[in-house]
């Protein structure tokens, strides 16, 4: 790729003005090389030793993107003071005065120029012409440059909008992706919300069964001490035994249970319970209506110990032997004390 130097010389530039204008922009590019020269067009060209280097970082180079190199290439055709020198030159070099593309026809002062050209189109096509470029005058320099700067400056603004568009739209990407997680995590509290809700039911539905074994348990003993009052004074008055017994052995869920009545009065209007569980312990005693019906003691039985679930008991007499059926449940002790 030709230097700065080779280009603006290939562009018919003066080679005194091409070196001061490197020197005093410090070689920082074609650009700042070029505005020198056309700000100083009409000034003679000092002594280069004298020429101290710009530091102003206003004129340092700037990258050229694609649109720019079309706006060089632009550049490069309006030729300064000096292509008539350049033209002269070439008109030694047998008769050949310029480059043309063979694939579109354009054509070329310099080989520099046909370069960029092939670079740009992807032709490589090109042939000698004896066709003079006429260079611009200065009027036509002038337009031509100011046409080149509002160009530049409206494929610019183009840019900036388009980077504006491009930023909106990533803005929208990022706050619909931040919604998104909004809602992600609103349905992991709703579910969490959900879980503890179940869980403070549960620890309620416990404690009431938990009140209701202890109250259950209370109205036994009252009935317990009520009844051992009465056995105590129909002893000593001479009187039958008021109550009877009824073993009952009940287990853990889905575990067989056995129950026996005794000889329960079919007068009585309380009947007086011996429960023994299968898995062992302290036999359970109880009093209870005549009229209660046999899921009244799976009740009282699965109040005493949470591990026992109503729907599961069973239970059984030894004698006469019989285990009870879920359509038992809902006949009355005094049906089976009827039956011993």
């Amino acid at each position: 790729m030709p230097s700065d130097k080779e280009t603006l010389l290939g562009m018919g530039f003066d080679p005194a003005r091409v070196e001061w204008a490197i020197k005093a922009t410090s070689g920082r590019g074609l650009q700042p090389a070029m505005d020198h020269i056309f700000e100083n067009e009409g000034k003679p060209v000092p002594d280069l030793n004298a020429v101290a280097e710009s530091s102003n970082p206003s004129t340092a180079a700037q990258p050229m993107n694609e649109d720019d190199e079309d706006d060089l290439a632009a550049l490069q055709s309006l030729g300064v003071k000096g292509a008539a020198a350049a033209a002269a030159a070439n008109a030694t070099e047998a008769e050949a005065k310029s480059i043309k593309c063979s694939e579109c026809g354009k054509v070329f002062k310099n080989t520099a120029l046909a370069n960029y050209h092939a670079e740009k189109s992807g032709h490589d096509q090109f042939e000698e012409s004896t066709e003079e470029v006429k260079p611009l005058t200065e009027e036509e320099k002038k337009q031509k440059l100011a046409d080149l700067q509002a160009k530049m400056a409206a494929k610019r603004a183009q840019k900036a909008v388009q980077e504006a568009q491009e930023a909106k739209a990533n803005e929208a990407i990022r706050r619909k992706s931040g919604k998104d997680m909004n809602k992600i995590r609103e349905e992991l509290a709703l579910k969490e919300a959900q879980k503890e809700a179940e869980a403070k039911k549960r620890e309620k539905l416990e404690d009431a069964r938990a009140r209701a074994a202890v109250k259950a348990q209370i109205e036994a003993d009252k009935k317990a001490r009520a009844e051992k009052a009465a056995m105590e004074k129909a002893l000593r008055e001479g009187r039958a035994d008021p109550g009877a017994t009824a073993p009952v052995d009940v287990p853990k869920p889905a575990a067989a249970a056995a129950a026996t009545a005794g000889t329960a009065g079919r007068d009585f209007k309380d009947t007086r319970l011996q429960i023994r569980m299968s898995t062992g312990g302290p036999p359970l005693t109880t009093t209870l209506s005549s009229d209660a019906p046999l899921r009244e003691v799976a009740e009282y039985i699965a109040g005493q110990n949470l591990a026992v679930d109503v729907d599961t008991v069973t239970l059984a007499q030894h004698f006469p032997r019989k285990t009870f059926t879920r359509a038992d449940f809902s006949k009355s002790l005094r049906d089976f004390s009827d039956m011993t």
